[in-house]
């Protein structure tokens, strides 16, 4: 039986091993020298904005959101076409999310959306960068006027994308990273959080190690002894240990080959499907340059879930992403209601992932193309439910 394709993988050689042993050996384990050195290549690719390493991008999230203020009474704007958590680490903190529409090309936040979200409460607006596209962040500034909201980029997606060839990362005032094992780079688990303004990096940094105050000129009492440590306002347990940071520098140098391999997949899924009737490829704007963490597929007259069960049954491990966040329980119990945002909902019910990591094979996209060709042979077009 042939192994089951998946939609995404890490990729590890000798060297990113090497570089976990070579930290397990050393004297450091956690919050050691590797963690500020992956910090400092990280800040190679967000134009110079500084950036704190954290255990995972839920919790890039909830750093950046508490960095950024968030509390009760706020109102935190949000897409619906992402992952949860990009909502739920808001609620956390005790905001609610507001959730805006996302444009027909790019699936990302519309900034005429966000106009109509916003109201005197709103503390932050949060951009995702769908599938590695960057959200058009020029006209979501001017959507936010003299608001003095905070711009948040979700940027799970996207490290090493540019938007007018600016980077990813110095786009917004905060932008969070993840570093699961099917993104763009790798450290097992683990994520950052990026910020332009030294002052929220410090409030990043501070959240991530339990806000714990340690430097003297900052602390109330300070003359209590060299052990003496301080919290002013509480945080929690974000850090990422030496090991995985050290696999994130030896991930990091691949990084221009992972984006290159990933956009060379793209452009032949992009001609191999063009004439391929019942789908459309993902669209682009002219000014981005995609990550491309993601190939979205729409696949057209109510075929959706016949294909993706078909190709999954022909070991291709395609994928949803993602299921409208204010569809979830969590929110509906909430009062949020489906048809608020058709855009995104439309855009879900024919949304498909295929397989797209590095080490993907031409042989092995081509036998992606042929089991959707396949698949939508098979399933008959339907009125879409």
């Amino acid at each position: 039986m042939t192994a089951m394709l998946p939609y995404g993988r890490q990729s590890v050689t000798d060297d990113d091993v090497a570089a976990v042993v070579a930290a397990l050996r050393s004297d450091w384990l956690t919050t050691g020298p590797q963690v500020d050195a992956f910090e400092a290549d990280l800040a190679g690719w967000t134009g110079g904005a500084g950036c704190a390493a954290v255990s995972n991008g839920t919790a890039a999230l909830h750093v950046g959101y508490a960095a950024a203020g968030v509390g009760p009474g706020d109102e935190v704007v949000v897409p619906p076409m992402t992952f949860v958590a990009t909502a739920s680490t808001a609620v956390a903190l005790g905001a609610k999310v507001v959730f805006a529409d996302v444009e027909p090309e790019t699936f990302t936040l519309d900034p005429a959306a966000v106009s109509a979200a916003l109201t005197d409460r709103t503390r932050v607006v949060a951009a995702v960068d769908y599938a590695g596209h960057p959200a058009d962040y020029d006209a979501l500034r001017a959507a936010l006027g003299g608001t003095g909201a905070l711009l948040l980029a979700d940027a799970a997606h996207s490290i090493g994308a540019t938007y007018h060839d600016r980077p990813v990362g110095s786009l917004a005032d905060l932008t969070t990273f993840s570093f699961f094992p099917t993104k763009n780079l790798t450290t097992a688990e683990g994520g950052a959080v990026a910020a332009v303004d030294p002052a929220l990096l410090a409030r990043a940094r501070r959240f991530r190690n339990h806000g714990l105050v340690r430097v003297r000129e900052e602390q109330r009492w300070p003359d209590e002894g060299g052990w003496h440590q301080e919290v002013h306002e509480l945080g929690l347990n974000y850090r990422l240990p030496d090991v995985l940071c050290a696999l994130g520098r030896s991930q990091l140098r691949r990084l221009p080959a992972f984006l290159a391999r990933r956009a060379e997949l793209v452009a032949r899924y992009d001609e191999a499907l063009a004439d391929l009737p019942g789908v459309s490829i993902p669209g682009r704007r002219a000014w981005a340059k995609p990550a491309w963490h993601l190939y979205p597929v729409r696949v057209h007259g109510g075929r959706r879930r016949a294909v993706y069960e078909a190709m999954r049954a022909a070991g291709i491990g395609v994928q949803v992403n993602y299921i409208p966040a204010h569809w979830h329980p969590a929110f509906a119990d909430l009062g949020y209601r489906r048809g608020s945002c058709p855009v995104a909902e439309a855009f879900y019910a024919e949304q498909l992932s295929l397989p797209l990591f590095p080490d993907l094979t031409d042989a092995d996209q081509e036998r992606v193309v042929d089991a959707l060709a396949a698949a939508l042979h098979a399933a008959p077009a339907r009125a879409a439910a």
